[in-house]
This record gives structure tokens, sequence and C-alpha cells, in this order.
């Protein structure tokens, strides 16, 4: 079945997306826009100006996720309110309640479809990985 596509419509490929804010740790993008979508790859609790992580506990770890996310929304030219879809992988599950304690204030009243995965293997020290998928354009 073939692809519709609007005569006329603009064809944007797929760019990469950085901050200064944020440093990718692997080979891979730290965030992707792809037509209408950011997609931000899973951010850990990373200071890209300490290159270190944020303290291990999971209040400072989390906010740490969320302002990297938020950076790299910014700087393609999406915000936290345009958030459809956001992943977290939790190395323990007993830190859930503490982590929406920092979460539900981060997206208000714009909250997005959401999917948490406890239990993850994560590196040494790191206690959350989150990832969101948004739509372009600031409200």
């Amino acid at each position: 079945m073939a692809a519709c596509v609007t005569p006329g419509a603009p064809r944007t490929s797929p760019k990469a997306i950085t901050a200064p804010e944020v440093a990718a740790l692997g080979p891979y993008a730290a965030a992707m826009t792809a037509g209408d979508f950011v997609f931000v790859s899973g951010q850990l609790p990373y200071v890209a100006a300490t290159k270190s992580f944020a303290p291990a506990n999971i209040r400072a770890q989390t906010q740490q996720a969320l302002d990297n996310v938020e950076h790299l929304l910014r700087a393609a030219g999406s915000s936290r309110e345009r958030v459809v879809k956001v992943t977290i992988y939790l190395a323990d599950a007993t830190d859930f309640t503490a982590m929406n304690e920092i979460y539900l204030p981060f997206f208000r009243d714009s909250l997005p479809a959401r999917t948490t995965v406890p239990g993850v293997n994560l590196p040494p020290g790191v206690l959350i990985e989150i990832d969101a998928i948004a739509l372009r354009g600031i409200r």
C-alpha cells in the first residue's frame, strides 16, 4: 500500500538535535526531529557542565533527567507541554513515589501518556533514565 503524501507538502529529513546543556554519552543522537515530531533519546541524570551524574538520590536524578529532556525539546523547537509520550526506566521500583513527586509538577496540567519500567539495569549510581516523544512547536 502506498504512503499518502499531500501534494506540495514540505518534506523534512530527520535532523539530529543537540543542546549545550546535554551530552550524548554514546554513539547516538540526543534527540531527532522527523516531520512534526521530536524524539528524545533516553536521558540519564548527567550534568554536562560538571561531567558527572546528579547526586545518587531519585529526586535529584529525576529533576536532572527531566531538565535534560527539556533542554533538548527547546533546542528542537518544542516544549514540555507538547510531550505526548514518556518512558521512564527505574533501577528500583521503590523509587516510584519519590520520582512522581518531581515528575508531576514538571508536566503540571499537560500529563503525557507514560510507561514506567522498574528494575532496569542502569549504569552504576544511575537510578533513572527518561525518553520522550513530543510534537514540534511551542504552545
